[in-house]
């Protein structure tokens, strides 16, 4: 069985048993925060335990890295629907020690893109066409300076309001350990 059918086999039981009962709460987050983390698989379950927050507490959005590669992308304007249209107060950035995109190579990168059948004149074409694939495509030194840039994009974003606190944190993917990097109530 293929990993979709078992996903739609899984889903019908659930729905049946009525086991969706247990997570039903509303849109609004009752801790009234939005968290922007990493989509590494070791923070799914891990990083609500360490911030004592369960379903129905907060938004969270994920990206590569917990990174706001632009301020007027889509990960930014989550952010801000969350604080304008679902009632956040608070912005809470949760980066992570042995982080992907720490490593992240814009050549290694191109290179598997042509193995899985991308071809070189795509990526001409997207260079020529103004994208900077190697800034794009490039990863982070260092987890707490990429924290502290999101922190920054975000708490100086035009359309977000001056009151609304952007915190950073990093998270050690193995036990849960939370570093502070920045208070945003200090700011």
């Amino acid at each position: 069985m293929r990993l979709l059918e078992e996903i739609i086999e899984h889903n019908s039981q659930f729905v049946e048993k009525k086991d969706y009962e247990k997570y039903q709460t509303t849109k609004f987050p009752d801790k009234k925060m939005v968290i922007l983390t990493c989509m590494d698989t070791r923070l799914v379950e891990l990083l609500p335990q360490a911030m004592n927050v369960k379903n129905g507490d907060v938004k969270i959005v994920k990206s590569a890295g917990a990174i706001v590669a632009h301020p007027f992308g889509s990960i930014m304007r989550s952010i801000l629907v969350a604080v304008m249209e679902l009632g956040a107060d608070e912005v809470c950035v949760v980066g992570h020690h042995d982080c992907g995109m720490s490593a992240l190579n814009p050549e290694s990168f191109l290179e598997k893109a042509k193995k899985r059948g991308i071809t070189q004149d795509k990526i001409d074409t997207l260079r020529y066409s103004g994208i900077q694939l190697d800034d794009w495509l490039k990863g982070f030194n260092k987890v707490e300076d990429s924290v502290k840039h999101s922190v920054d994009v975000i708490r100086n974003h035009p359309l977000l309001p001056g009151d609304v606190p952007v915190h950073g944190l990093v998270i050690d993917p193995s036990t849960g350990k939370l570093d502070l990097v920045v208070d945003g109530y200090g700011v």
